[in-house]
């Protein structure tokens, strides 16, 4: 059976890679701040990038969790930017 090719909408430049384990228990293992955070995140998060990037915005931050979330959330909009343009063209206004 072949994959089929998924939508625009559907696409990005993250990685896609297999999961070792069980996604939803590492999720849970999350600190509650990136829980939080990730409850409203634009793209798909894997429980262990985000955990990575939590400790570099949290560490950046000075350990204020407010200005980790809005760390986080710049390096989303970074990345949606990019994706923007790759999938869409630079003329779209989000790119």
């Amino acid at each position: 059976m072949t994959r089929a090719t998924p939508t625009p909408n559907a696409q990005s430049c993250l990685k896609r890679r297999r999961q070792a384990g069980d996604p939803m228990t590492a999720y849970d293992r999350l600190p509650a701040e990136l829980r939080q955070w990730l409850a409203s995140a634009a793209l798909p998060w894997s429980p262990r990038s985000a955990l990575r990037a939590w400790r570099a915005a949290l560490a950046r931050a000075g350990g204020d969790p407010d200005v980790a979330r809005a760390r986080l959330s710049a390096t989303e909009a970074r990345q949606l930017r990019r994706d923007t343009a790759r999938i869409w063209g630079t003329a779209h206004p989000q790119a």
